[in-house]
């Protein structure tokens, strides 16, 4: 086959030992790998940010430690390149050296980490409820992220054009949720890698509310597969209990008819369907809805303050971050309506009660 097709390089699905690798390269005269090698190259010239690209490397320090001995002993018979000059204790030595590069790269994992946190408890204190773009990689979530928020993030058909976070803030009908696109999901994804995209997994995992974006032009028994390793994938990150809604994206590539019967099709497996095309910004309405119905525990109240310095500047608060939906000025004080999130709705009661004035829930 190799001769046949003018190989370079030979892929099997299955996982090679570093001796198979070995000797079906010298039988075949060109390299030969595997699935996780396949994956690990994609997502080295896809990452672009210093976390993505620690999270790769340690993914193969995982690898060659639990490859270690094998490796050394190719070497010794002179069949691995890149191990000489290693002693008598081959195998320790490069198994201790390839554990202090994993301890390195846990550590600076462990700085961004913490940082993200820090960001992540900043944004809760702004009491914004979350979103999570998940699916399957290539099902269309950083479109449908730039039609929610008018960004621009790189947008591609090849895999896994995302490989850490983006988040920005978005206003649906006054209400403003953090909206974050996250790492795409992958059938059988090695362990390793599950285990070292942990933290750009985790944004899922502390999200109010889960876009599950799905291609729906694709053939019916493959959008059944993707869905269902999106849904165990959900599950393997301790997800599995957060509300969801099932987007079908990509209804631009089929017609109306075919819509309804993938819809009807899917109703076992989806929850909350809504069919869009961000591509042309199509029902995103419909999304927007389901989404405000999904996160519908905002407060609405009422309240009457009286006109002091600080009024101004907290009615300037009031409409950064909640839904004001009237302002009236009346004599000496103002009266607001307003919607909001429970903890933004009782900082307002607080202040309210601060400045002397009348705060009622409606």
């Amino acid at each position: 086959m190799v001769k046949e097709k003018n190989a370079d390089k030979v892929i099997f699905d299955n996982l090679l030992r570093p001796v198979q690798a070995y000797n079906l390269a010298k039988a075949t005269g060109v390299e030969a790998t595997d699935r996780f090698e396949l994956i690990l190259e994609i997502f080295t010239q896809r990452a672009t940010t210093t976390e993505a690209q620690l999270q790769i490397q340690l993914a193969k320090l995982q690898r060659d430690l639990a490859q270690a001995k094998e490796k050394v002993r190719l070497a010794k018979k002179g069949e691995q390149p890149g191990f000489s000059g290693l002693g008598a204790y081959e195998v320790d030595i490069y198994h201790e050296a390839v554990k202090k590069q994993v301890h390195t790269v846990r550590k600076k994992l462990k700085k961004i980490r913490a940082k993200r946190e820090l960001q992540r408890t900043h944004r809760a204190k702004l009491d914004f409820q979350s979103i999570s773009l998940a699916g399957y990689t290539s099902a269309g979530k950083s479109s449908l992220f730039n039609a929610l928020t008018e960004a621009d993030v790189r947008v591609d058909s090849v895999l896994f054009t995302t490989l850490s976070t983006t988040t920005r803030l978005i206003d649906i009908e006054g209400k403003k949720f953090m909206l974050t696109d996250t790492v795409g999901f992958i059938d059988r994804l090695p362990l390793t890698l599950i285990e070292a995209f942990h933290s750009t997994l985790e944004e899922t995992i502390y999200s109010d509310l889960i876009l599950l974006v799905v291609d729906t032009s694709e053939p019916m028994h493959v959008i059944n597969k993707k869905l269902s390793v999106c849904l165990e994938t959900i599950e393997q990150i301790d997800a599995s209990g957060i509300p969801t809604i099932t987007v079908l994206n990509k209804i631009d590539k089929i017609d109306q008819t075919e819509v309804n019967h993938r819809t009807e099709q899917l109703q076992n497996m989806a929850t909350n369907i809504v069919t869009v095309s961000a591509l042309y910004r199509t029902n995103l309405d419909s999304l927007k809805k389901e989404v405000l119905n999904t996160l519908q525990n905002y407060v609405k109240a009422t309240f009457t303050i009286p006109l002091k310095n600080e009024t101004m500047t907290f009615i300037s608060w009031l409409y950064k971050n909640a839904n004001v939906e009237k302002l009236a000025y009346t004599g000496n004080s103002a009266e607001v309506i307003f919607e909001a999130p429970p903890a933004v709705a009782e900082k307002v009661r607080s202040r309210v009660q601060q400045m002397n004035g009348q705060f009622h829930k409606t």
